[in-house]
């Protein structure tokens, strides 16, 4: 399924997670599982979180980019308009293109 993820975007052109497990380097065209990673301050929420549109009025996007992902494995989460709407935490992740 297409889905929307926002970014921090390197130099070195590769893309990894705003929050947890921030050291991960992400590329494109390659097929990512979700790991556990319980980080103290946040809530225990495992898998790639992701949007059904480029929205996350919650989250700053500067220094991010919105990416297109392929996500399979997916559970739904409807939330308020304030964090985004609907959006997803999935087991797998695949970037598809910056948009």
């Amino acid at each position: 399924m297409i889905a929307y993820k926002l970014f921090r975007k390197r130099k070195d052109g590769t893309y990894g997670p705003l929050f947890i497990n921030r050291k991960q380097r992400l590329i494109t065209d390659e097929w990512y599982a979700a790991e556990e990673h319980p980080t103290k301050g946040y809530a225990y929420r495992p898998g790639w979180h992701c949007c059904h549109s480029k929205s996350a009025p919650h989250l700053s996007e500067k220094g991010r980019v919105w990416c297109e992902v392929d996500i399979n494995d997916f559970t739904e989460h409807v939330r308020p308009a304030s964090q985004g709407g609907v959006w997803y935490t999935s087991n797998w992740l695949r970037i598809l293109r910056e948009i």
